[in-house]
C-alpha cells in the first residue's frame, strides 16, 4: 500500500477543497470527531487488530466529497447530497492516494448501500453494491454515524440513528445493531462537553 498521508497533509486536502470557510468548518471538524469517536472505539474489543492509521485516514477523507456539493454561495445541494461518496473517492483518485482510501468515501454512506437501495429509491448514483469489505472501513462508517453536520451540528444516540434508518427497512436497523455488537456503542458525554454540540 502507499504510504497514508499525514494529518497535516489531509487538512491541506480539505482546505484546497473547501469552497468557503464555513464549509471548511464543519466537514472538517465532523471529520475530525469522527476520528474521535472511532479513537474510542478502537479501544474496546472490537478494535483489537485493526490498522489505527488507516481508520485514523478514512475517518478524516470520508467527507471530503460533500465540498463538491456547495455552490459558490455556500448553499448544500442536498437533493444529490448521497454522491458525496464518490464524489469524495473522485477527490482522492485525483489527487493519487491509495485505492484503499477510496473506499472510505464511497463505502460509508448510511450502514452500506446496495444495488437494491439504489434501483428502489432512484439515487443519483450509479447502480452498484457500497458496502464496506474492511474492519477498518466498517469502523469508519458506524463512527460517522455518530454525529452529524446538520445545523447545529449534533452528537446521535445509537438509538436516535436507529429510528432515523428504520424508514430505510429493518434489514438496517439489523445492520446498525451488528455493527453496535461488533464495535460496542461509543460515551459521547466527553465529546458533547469538549465541542458544544448537543447529543440527541
Amino acid at each position: 500500500m502507499s504510504q497514508l498521508p499525514t494529518v497535516a497533509e489531509i487538512t491541506v486536502l480539505h482546505q484546497a477543497y473547501a469552497p468557503t470557510r464555513a464549509a471548511f468548518e464543519k466537514v472538517h471538524t465532523h471529520c475530525g470527531i469522527v476520528w474521535r469517536i472511532a479513537e474510542q472505539l478502537l479501544a474496546g474489543p472490537g478494535g483489537a487488530g485493526l490498522d489505527a492509521d488507516l481508520v485514523r485516514a478514512g475517518c478524516l477523507l470520508h467527507d471530503i466529497g460533500v465540498y463538491r456539493l456547495y455552490d459558490d454561495e455556500g448553499r448544500l445541494d442536498g437533493a444529490n447530497y448521497v454522491r458525496h461518496g464518490l464524489l469524495g473517492a473522485e477527490i482522492l483518485r485525483k489527487e493519487g492516494l491509495p485505492e484503499v482510501l477510496h473506499r472510505f468515501c464511497s463505502c460509508h454512506t448510511g450502514v452500506g448501500l446496495t444495488r437494491h437501495d439504489v434501483l428502489s429509491q432512484d439515487l443519483p448514483i450509479p447502480v452498484d453494491d457500497y458496502l464496506p469489505e474492511s474492519a477498518e472501513e466498517r469502523l469508519v462508517m458506524y463512527a460517522d454515524k455518530f454525529h452529524s453536520k446538520s445545523n447545529p451540528p449534533r452528537f446521535l444516540r445509537s438509538a436516535t440513528f436507529a429510528a432515523k434508518i428504520r424508514r430505510f427497512g429493518e434489514d438496517k436497523v439489523v445492520a446498525f445493531d451488528a455493527l453496535m455488537a461488533e464495535f460496542g456503542v461509543p460515551e459521547l458525554g466527553p465529546f458533547e462537553a469538549e465541542f458544544g454540540h448537543r447529543v440527541s
